[in-house]
């Protein structure tokens, strides 16, 4: 049973996908906010509490990918991508500016459901699996999971949804190897219809917010051919 209290922004402006896709929000109990070009989305966004974005890419007057910048320059709420082809292009620059995830046209309703009932779950129950204390406590790096909040050496750090997702997951772990896949399965509940590789541009934008030097990072390390970890005794 969805959250109904949740409130989707739904942005296309093709009014056959927004009928095709507000059908099942609606009657999954989701509240959807329609918008079908980009300042109409950026404009509800101010409007509306917003819990989940689903963003179409190609969007007449202001692209997807321009409100997906501007909506993370001021938010972290989750944001769904949506691209008419399978488009790598697409949907690595998707994730550099902040997207949380992606899906390609032409999708199934089912799929399309899944992903925005996992994300939603994961953003209104954070807390890392098993864990059982409110604040991970690594030194350098403090992750309070009940306040969503991340302090690096003292500094706050403003995190997107998968980056914090991230850092919690492998901060909880400290020395331990998570593979690309494991990742995904852990932070969305599954790896089905995503590339692995897509956690690495997670893993770089977020070594560039907490690292020293992101070009030599101290904090997530790389392990050639198995994962990441985060590094022990931090």
């Amino acid at each position: 049973m969805a959250d109904t209290s949740s409130t989707i922004l739904l942005v296309d402006d093709e009014e056959s996908i927004q009928a095709l896709l507000t059908y099942p929000l609606e009657r999954d109990g989701y509240r959807v906010v329609q918008a079908r070009d980009g300042d109409e989305a950026l404009e509800r966004f101010s409007e509306e509490h917003v819990d989940l974005v689903v963003l179409d890419i190609m969007l007449p007057r202001v692209d997807g990918l321009e409100v997906c910048r501007r909506l993370r320059a001021e938010s972290s709420v989750p944001i769904i991508m949506l691209t008419a082809r399978d488009d790598e292009l697409d949907k690595v620059l998707g994730l550099e500016l902040g997207a949380d995830d992606y899906i390609t046209k032409p999708f199934s309703i089912r799929e399309f459901r899944s992903r925005v009932r996992a994300l939603l779950r994961r953003a209104a129950n954070p807390h890392v699996a098993g864990r059982r204390d409110d604040v991970i406590d690594r030194g350098d790096v403090v992750v309070d999971l009940p306040r969503r909040t991340v302090e690096v050496r003292g500094r706050s750090i403003t995190l997107t949804f998968v980056e914090f997702e991230l850092l919690a997951l492998l901060a909880s772990e400290p020395g331990v190897v998570f593979s690309r896949r494991q990742l995904l399965e852990r932070i969305r509940g599954s790896a089905d219809y995503r590339e692995p590789r897509t956690i690495d541009v997670h893993v770089r934008h977020l070594r560039e917010k907490i690292e020293q030097d992101a070009a030599d990072p101290e904090l997530i390390v790389t392990v050639r051919g198995a994962g990441y970890r985060f590094r022990d005794g931090v």
